[in-house]
């Protein structure tokens, strides 16, 4: 389990995860992902074959690489792999400008659309450097079953 800080606005909140699926940048690069998608199935990003194929790809990156990088178990591990995800958001936003260049998505899509990748990579962003100052070690060096993340508790 990771207790997430933020010190927003001078107000300590405190999040806790056991799985990938309760990570809010997972759960946010999910919703994009999915946006993404929808809107390479119409006009003329439709046909842009090989764009469409690499936006979409890069987007799922994100939240793939959040999962995985958890999965495994490791502090360090997940850290290389939230570096993977916030490198693949940058990517989503370099392809959004050429899908605007190109005009298969209009300004109003690219900013919307900019803001969220902007946000995510925010909270990824967050997340290392929260593990990168904690004593986190990870799952598998853990003593006890779930004494970290990741594994279920037994009486669930």
């Amino acid at each position: 389990m990771f207790k997430v800080q933020s010190s927003k606005f001078k107000v300590l909140t405190m999040a806790t995860f056991k799985t990938f699926e309760e990570i809010d940048c997972w759960q946010k690069a999910r919703i994009l992902s999915s946006k993404i998608y929808d809107l390479t199935q119409t006009g003329t990003f439709n046909k842009d074959y090989k764009h469409k194929d690499q936006i979409n790809g890069a987007s799922g990156s994100i939240m793939d690489n959040i999962a995985e990088g958890l999965e495994r178990g490791g502090t360090r591990e997940f850290i290389q792999f939230l570096s993977i995800a916030k490198a693949s958001a940058g990517e989503v936003r370099s392809q959004l400008y050429r899908a605007l260049d190109r005009k298969h998505i209009s300004q109003e899509q690219f900013d919307s659309l900019k803001e969220e990748v902007l946000q995510i990579s925010k909270l990824i962003a967050g997340l290392i450097k929260y593990l990168n100052n904690s004593n986190l070690k990870g799952v598998k060096y853990a003593q006890e079953p779930g004494e970290i993340y990741g594994e279920p508790d037994p009486e669930t």
